[in-house]
């Protein structure tokens, strides 16, 4: 599972290169491929086949060429580039969201693991992580527990979230125009103008395109320890704050907003707009938070 969504993620990237290529262009070196992309030879090897096998690139070796423009839905879905963890996070997140789960509510791993069509070992893996910080607790022979938050615990985490995304959004404009890191940015744009576009039948979607974008800031600036932390933050401020379903709609409208502020500072490479955009919309996203959790105590 985890090398064939690194593979489809690359194969993704490479895409993103191509198309940004045209037609006619020459392919870069497997070498240079696999430094941009961040894959094995192996890897990059299996998705110049793939490619070649699709009808974009003609040749081989070094006389490899695009063959013809890329198609939008060319790509493999978001959710098959993920690896396996990462699908269990995501449909637990979504999980909890849809079910508005509340402090109280007993967590059964089986159930999940039918309801997610995966194996009682990732489910298990992922709750493990989470209960060291003490919003789930195992509880003998009925599963686990959620136990909610305290207001004290969010604006202590929401310190070292700030912290985080500020050092990558900085780092992400250090990224060279190659980098596949700006096509993705580019793809993200498009979704949050067409989520606007459709927001009074869509405005749910919110969630799962807010988690995806920061986690693509956070990625700019790779931390082993602040990757495993990161569960956490996405579990507090990317869902747990919108279980306030008031003003829901408007709020999401007004994040996506900042969102493609945000986006326009990264693409226009400007460092004093991309801190200011990344400060206003963190402090909007605590108020938010903290209003959640407020209303959740009353």
């Amino acid at each position: 599972m985890k090398s064939d969504a690194v593979f489809k993620a690359a194969f993704n990237d490479a895409l993103g290169i191509v198309a940004a290529a045209g037609a006619g262009a020459s392919v870069p070196a497997e070498t240079e491929l696999s430094q941009r992309l961040g894959v094995s030879r192996t890897t990059v090897r299996k998705v110049l086949v793939t490619m070649t096998e699709r009808g974009y690139l003609v040749g081989e070796g070094r006389n490899r060429v695009v063959a013809r423009d890329v198609q939008a839905d060319a790509g493999f879905p978001v959710e098959e580039t993920m690896a396996a963890s990462t699908q269990v996070e995501r449909q637990f997140m979504e999980w909890m969201l849809r079910g508005d789960t509340k402090p109280g509510t007993l967590i059964n791993e089986l159930e999940l693991a039918r309801i997610f069509g995966v194996g009682t070992t990732g489910i298990r893996e992922f709750l493990n992580r989470f209960s060291r910080f003490g919003l789930i607790e195992k509880r003998p022979n009925s599963g686990w527990l959620f136990k909610g938050f305290t207001t004290a615990f969010a604006s202590e985490l929401f310190e070292i979230r700030e912290m985080f995304e500020q050092r990558s959004a900085i780092a992400l404009l250090s990224f060279p125009p190659s980098a596949p890191i700006w096509t993705r940015l580019r793809a993200m744009e498009r979704e949050h103008l067409d989520l606007l576009r459709d927001i009074d039948e869509r405005f749910h979607d919110f969630s799962d395109l807010d988690n995806r974008f920061h986690r693509l800031i956070n990625s700019a600036a790779p931390n082993r320890f602040i990757d495993d932390f990161y569960d956490i933050i996405t579990l507090i401020f990317h869902y747990h704050y919108q279980w306030n379903k008031r003003d829901e709609r408007h709020r999401n409208e007004i994040a996506i907003g900042e969102h493609l502020d945000y986006i326009a500072a990264f693409l226009a490479r400007d460092p004093v707009a991309t801190r200011q955009a990344c400060a206003k919309h963190l402090a909007s996203a605590q108020r938010t938070m903290m209003d959640s959790l407020t209303t959740a105590d009353q």
